[in-house]
């Protein structure tokens, strides 16, 4: 069962898997599916309808608005802002409010295993590739690859990261061979923008 404190508030119609925890003051929206061995924190934000797989971490105060999509393993840190508008107005041309319908909400996909750090942007509509990293703070308005290390407001890309989210470093003597300074795993670089694993 998951464990869904008395200040947390969860809607009837959003999924909780067993083993995560929706901590103080957080809000589930409507539709919302949580997968199992998620953390919720303190006055997080999961929008309607928002997708998370297994083992993710949403940290304290982020705010992450539908129609967001998280794969397995994602880590969000804490104040993370995942955007849901290009063209942000509380009122229409008109001077009207706005609703619901007048606008359609786009969304961040953020793949297996990415990591976004305390108090980053992501502008939707853009995709985090699989175990990349955003550095804390910085604002992202485009695609980031698999395994990119990318900082700043923009966001660029500065490096590599591998599966245990430490920059890699280059093996002596090779053009584009990378290897992560904890696990001992080796990558290549195939182009500016792809890195992939090598068989041992």
């Amino acid at each position: 069962m998951p464990r869904i404190v008395d200040s947390a508030e969860v809607s009837p119609q959003a999924q909780v898997g067993s083993g995560s925890s929706i901590w103080h003051l957080a809000q589930v929206r409507e539709d919302a599916v949580i997968g199992e061995n998620c953390i919720v924190g303190r006055g997080a934000y999961i929008g309607t309808g928002v997708k998370m797989g297994d083992n993710c971490k949403v940290q304290n105060y982020a705010l992450v608005y539908e129609p967001a999509v998280l794969e397995d393993g994602v880590f969000i840190g804490p104040a993370v802002v995942l955007t849901n508008d290009h063209y942000p107005r509380a009122i229409n041309a008109d001077g009207t409010l706005k609703s619901a319908h007048d606008w359609q909400p786009v969304g961040v996909t953020i793949r297996k295993g990415a990591a976004i750090g305390a108090r980053a942007t992501c502008v939707a509509p853009v995709t985090i590739g699989a175990w990349a990293t955003v550095a804390a703070g910085a604002v992202v308005v485009k695609n980031v690859p698999d395994f990119a290390l990318v900082a700043g407001v923009p966001a660029r890309q500065i490096g590599w990261v591998g599966h245990s989210g430490v920059k890699l470093e280059k093996v002596a003597g090779t053009e584009n061979r990378y290897a992560c300074p904890v696990s001992g795993r080796i990558y290549e670089e195939i182009s500016e923008t792809e890195l992939r694993e090598v068989e041992n």
